[in-house]
């Protein structure tokens, strides 16, 4: 079990793989990756029963992480690397031609730790609906995990996916919006609109739990309280701000889908600590 120091440690490694990933890319997602990255790294350094080393596609005797909003791959990778599923040096691959690392999640190349290959927004909780199920049918009693965006929740497929996990009374099943409040073409609220975003999953027929994103407290205590909920999913919204970490990506929606310079990489780098050596 890590502590909060060590989590925060991590979280600030995880910070500089996005930031020099997408910027050797010179493409790539780093304002959602940024702002989920607390998000994961609780995950898969407190949260999880999972074994990088005995991973596989059936997700069989482990809990299953699902990334809804395949934009974010950055962290993703990140995460899983720094978890030990392949080693830290293919992050320098990241969107090469021929790399395991796609812009995008792919299975094509069979990259450990990756279920299921994600870039169109809406699908993934369908996906860990699916192996929810799956695990309920096949009387198992690990979790499944899915992070979704919160422009993402524009998206149909996400309400239709609520309705399923409610009516299976998919206990087993717990979601994380990242909700900072941006979307590609700007603020969620402008764009399109989520009302009551609590309420809304409520009256879907889930259980849901507001929390801070930054705040690993509140991450695992969020957590925790999910692991006890009985009778029905269990929707995480994760109170986050799009580019956390770096001041001059925090809080816009214009650092969404934007490489920074080498200069701009410098500038963010100075702001974020290494902490378990750069790959």
């Amino acid at each position: 079990m890590a502590n909060v120091d060590e989590l925060k440690k991590i979280s600030s490694q995880v910070r500089r793989d996005i930031v020099r990933m997408v910027t050797d890319a010179k493409s790539g997602h780093p304002g959602g990756s940024l702002s989920s990255t607390d998000i994961m790294v609780a995950l898969f350094f407190e949260v999880m029963n999972h074994k990088p080393g005995d991973w596989n596609r059936s997700g069989k005797g482990q809990d299953v992480f699902i990334l809804s909003a395949g934009h974010l791959s950055p962290v993703y990778y990140s995460v899983l690397a720094r978890a030990g599923y392949f080693p830290v040096s293919e992050l320098a691959s990241f969107r090469k031609f021929g790399t395991r690392l796609q812009g995008h999640p792919s299975v094509a190349r069979n990259l450990p730790g990756v279920y299921q290959a994600s870039g169109s927004l809406g699908q993934g909780l369908s996906v860990a609906s699916g192996m929810a199920l799956a695990k309920k049918m096949d009387k198992e009693t690990e979790k499944v995990y899915v992070l979704v965006g919160d422009g993402e929740s524009e998206e149909g497929q996400i309400w239709e996916a609520a309705m399923f996990a409610a009516h299976h009374k998919l206990d087993n099943l717990v979601a994380v919006t990242d909700w900072n409040g941006q979307q590609i073409d700007g603020p969620v609220n402008e764009v399109a609109g989520l009302g009551d975003l609590k309420a809304k999953w409520e009256s879907f027929g889930w259980d849901v739990i507001v929390a801070g994103g930054h705040d690993f407290d509140s991450i695992i205590g969020a957590f925790s309280r999910a692991g006890s909920v009985t009778g029905k999913p269990v929707m995480i919204l994760m109170k986050s701000d799009m580019g956390h970490g770096v001041d001059f990506m925090a809080g816009t929606h214009k650092w969404h889908g934007k490489a920074p310079s080498r200069e701009q990489c410098d500038a963010a780098l100075a702001q974020l600590e290494e902490t378990l050596g750069d790959y």
